[in-house]
């Protein structure tokens, strides 16, 4: 792949008001909107963690999202680090 073409992969982590408000959904509804993979679960510690993989400009757009989470969540703080893609085909809420 080359160019728009590449694949990026990130590993987040979202804390703040994060479970319990429609957070995994709402991000698997929004990763599915705009054509990303990967997945979302929630943490014993309250917070959500998850992988996005895709295309850079919808993935940022994405992370963009995360920040905000849906309309009832607090994200008091995303941490976010860049891994190796791997190929995700789908997206799920696990856990």
């Amino acid at each position: 792949m080359s160019g728009d073409e590449r694949l990026v992969r990130y590993h987040f982590r979202a804390e703040g008001r994060v479970q319990g408000v429609w957070f995994r959904q709402s991000t698997r509804e929004q990763a599915e909107v705009l054509g990303v993979c990967g997945w979302v679960r929630n943490l014993p510690d309250g917070s959500v963690e998850g992988i996005l993989e895709g295309l850079p400009g919808p993935t940022s757009r994405l992370l963009a999202w995360l920040r905000q989470g849906p309309e009832h969540a607090l994200v008091t703080r995303l941490s976010v680090e860049e891994e190796p893609p791997q190929g995700v085909q789908r997206f799920q809420v696990v856990g």
